[in-house]
């Protein structure tokens, strides 16, 4: 398992090391552009919307042929539907991240309480 600590203006150093990593799993170049902006609008949405000055942590790892993402932070919140489900409309400017990370990715799962919130990707290598 590979893992790094960020907050916001270190989200040029997860893209580096998420694609390191990817590449490093077998990911093919093709996949890896889908992959980074899935794990960019994440990442992105963790140092913004979690906790104001705790850090955020990507932890990635392998099963089989598939990369594992987990992105965890300190923020709460209860979403009113599952989070990613509905499009943005046509002339949105912000709220597509979890979206288009689950249209790039094979799994997302999403996980929220007390002790802040997870949101777990896979890809397929």
């Amino acid at each position: 398992m590979a893992e790094l600590a960020f907050c916001l203006p270190d989200l040029p150093d997860v893209r580096d090391f998420a694609a390191a990593q990817a590449v490093r799993s077998g990911m093919s170049p093709e996949g890896l552009a889908d992959f980074l902006v899935a794990v960019n609008e994440v990442a992105t949405n963790a140092v913004t919307h979690g906790h104001p000055t705790a850090k955020a942590v990507l932890r990635m790892w392998t099963a089989g042929h598939v990369i594992v993402v987990e992105i965890r932070d300190e923020g709460r919140w209860i979403p009113a539907a599952p989070p990613g489900q509905t499009p943005p409309g046509p002339h949105a400017t912000s709220g597509m991240g979890l979206w288009v990370a689950r249209m790039v990715s094979s799994g997302i799962t999403f996980e929220t309480g007390v002790t802040g919130t997870v949101i777990t990707m896979s890809f397929l290598v």
